[in-house]
């Protein structure tokens, strides 16, 4: 057998790069009949992808990832916003995959503040300027401020050991860090109250928070204070747990609903949003990857009911701060071969997927999603498609970015959809996507044009026979007697540079020329050229073969009369 970049066993990935292998599986049986119904529109669609994030704030700056911004911000109807780590920090050797900094806070020989906000800015300069908004994470601990300041950089990559993950040992220092850099926030970006959003640490109940719930609630009640002193309107949410974190996300809601406040000594404490992280879990069964779904959609409905439990918090919005297929972005693939759906269109598969039933989950439990973040962006000067959790590779967009340019032209309002190819929702939840595939989508219009997003969906990265569609869409009379069909299409062989690297060798240097094929495959393509397709009775149909994980967007607008046929 060839080898590839993520070994013998994950022979799956033959098939993305052209290569012939034995059709394996669970296929769909018989054509699946998809019908959506263009004259029942029902509220708009919620927007909560346009969310990011990182660990590496220093990597914002790079040329790479301030056309990353700029291209987020361009594909998305809503304000992106970027969350990274690291931005209290100082500075301990060169920013690195799981490291960053800012330098902002030191004290001098006499124990006073000195800060510095050059780093910081140029970080959020970056950000402001691609037209996206920074979701700020209050975070980690200075290391003059730190409880327990030695070692203060993490032993390794991957440990969560350094004196930056500690509490604060003066609480009142800390609030007036956090007051002094939210004044110098205001004071050079004119929207930071109105538009901004605030967060106060990442997974504070596991080590990245070497504290008890108390320490975290008392930290809590300290940012909120300084962070509202200077922002009456601003947005402070938290806790950002692992997971739902079970206990301490209840403990910490109980203390702002009903707990003593640490620096009033009154009842509660203000709390915007609620946050808590969800991930799926992926790993190789029988020589293939097997992917998750299920397990992360369990973790938001968890999250769900523990926010409704409280009264107070029912209307509160809810940001999953992470929400991915696997917990760690800078595990690559080509060291730990489970996490090959990277580089594949598997990975945007189960992105929209996840998106849409996170929404019908939210709806279900009558709460209020407001974001859902990714946590991948890109890793400066690594190697091409080297398998980590990213949306690019040294500028070359990877097909699960192509997803979100297909979910962010899901304007409008949204369309009753039944697929006889769709799993039940408590299915999925309880099981997975293990037997049957889940064919689905979802609908909109915006008034003049509509837009249907279809995926073919398995947790099991098996190649199979592509699924046959039937599409019927019941058209409003605006669109007799034609309609103009476009049809957007991700899967092996369109929207997919990965795939061309691999035809192209999977070269390390490429030159100007393969870049520019690479560019040009990176684009959103469509399946073939745009037609006019008849009106009959009110109604639209068209019939095409959908592979696994493959995405189709297809975009239908009035066509004019019969002289336009």
């Amino acid at each position: 057998m060839p080898n590839t970049p993520f070994g013998s066993r994950a022979i799956w990935l033959l098939a993305a790069i052209g290569l012939s292998l034995p059709v394996v599986g669970f296929a769909q049986a018989g054509p699946v009949s998809i019908d959506v119904d263009a004259t029942r529109q029902g509220p708009l669609l919620k927007h909560v992808w346009q969310y990011y994030g990182y660990d590496e704030c220093n990597y914002t700056v790079c040329p790479d990832a301030r056309d990353l911004m700029k291209a987020a911000a361009a594909i998305n109807a809503e304000r992106v916003y970027l969350r990274m780590h690291f931005l209290l920090n100082n500075r301990e050797g060169p920013p690195s995959i799981k490291w960053g900094f800012s330098d902002i806070y030191r004290e001098d020989e006499n124990g006073e503040p000195v800060y510095s906000f050059d780093i910081m800015d140029e970080i959020m300069d970056a950000v402001v300027a691609a037209g996206c908004l920074p979701l700020v994470e209050i975070g980690f601990m200075p290391k003059d401020l730190s409880a327990r300041p030695e070692p203060y950089r993490n032993s390794e990559v991957y440990a969560l050991d350094g004196g930056c993950f500690y509490p604060p040992k003066d609480y009142g220092k800390w609030a007036e860090l956090i007051r002094v850099w939210v004044m110098h926030c205001r004071q050079r970006y004119p929207d930071v109250e109105i538009s901004w959003l605030w967060e106060l640490w990442n997974e504070p109940n596991i080590s990245y928070f070497h504290g008890s719930v108390a320490d975290y609630n008392k930290l809590f009640d300290y940012t909120e204070q300084a962070v509202h002193e200077v922002l009456p309107d601003g947005v402070l949410g938290g806790p950002h747990t692992a997971g739902v974190g079970g206990r301490f996300l209840r403990d910490f809601l109980r203390h702002c609903a009903r707990g003593t406040n640490a620096v009033s000594g009154k009842k509660g404490t203000r709390l915007d949003y609620v946050g808590f992280h969800a991930k799926g879990g992926v790993r190789l069964v029988s020589g293939h990857v097997q992917m998750n779904l299920g397990n992360q959609l369990r973790q938001h409905r968890e999250g769900f009911s523990l926010v409704a439990e409280f009264p107070e918090f029912r209307a509160t919005p809810i940001i999953i701060g992470e929400a991915d297929p696997d917990g760690c972005a800078g595990c690559p693939s080509s060291e730990f071969p489970e996490r090959a759906y990277r580089n594949v269109p598997a990975y945007g598969a189960y992105v929209a997927a996840m998106m849409k039933y996170s929404l019908d989950l939210a709806r279900r439990e009558q709460v209020n999603l407001k974001g859902v973040v990714t946590w991948a962006w890109m890793f400066d000067r690594m190697p091409w498609f080297q398998g980590y959790r990213t949306l690019a590779t040294n500028g070359i967009h990877k097909p699960v970015f192509n997803a979100f340019k297909m979910l962010g032209q899901m304007r409008g309002q949204e369309l009753p959809l039944s697929s006889s190819g769709a799993l039940d929702l408590d299915d999925i939840v309880q099981h997975g996507v293990r037997g049957r595939p889940d064919i689905n989508g979802m609908a909109v219009s915006d008034g003049r044009s509509i837009r249907v997003l279809i995926w073919n969906y398995h947790d099991d990265l098996l190649t199979v026979e592509p699924a046959p569609i039937q599409l019927t869409v019941q058209l409003p009379e605006s669109f007799a007697p034609a309609a103009r069909l476009t049809h957007y299409r991700i899967d092996d062989t369109h929207s997919n540079a990965f795939t061309e690297w691999c035809k192209l060798g999977k070269p390390q240097n490429p030159d100007p020329q393969m870049i520019q094929r690479l560019r040009a495959a990176m684009e959103l393509e469509t399946l073939g050229p745009a037609e006019t397709i008849p009106v009959e009775n009110r109604r639209v149909r068209t019939a095409f073969d959908l592979p696994r994980f493959g995405l189709s967007l297809i975009v239908l607008e009035p066509a004019g009369d019969e002289r336009n046929l």
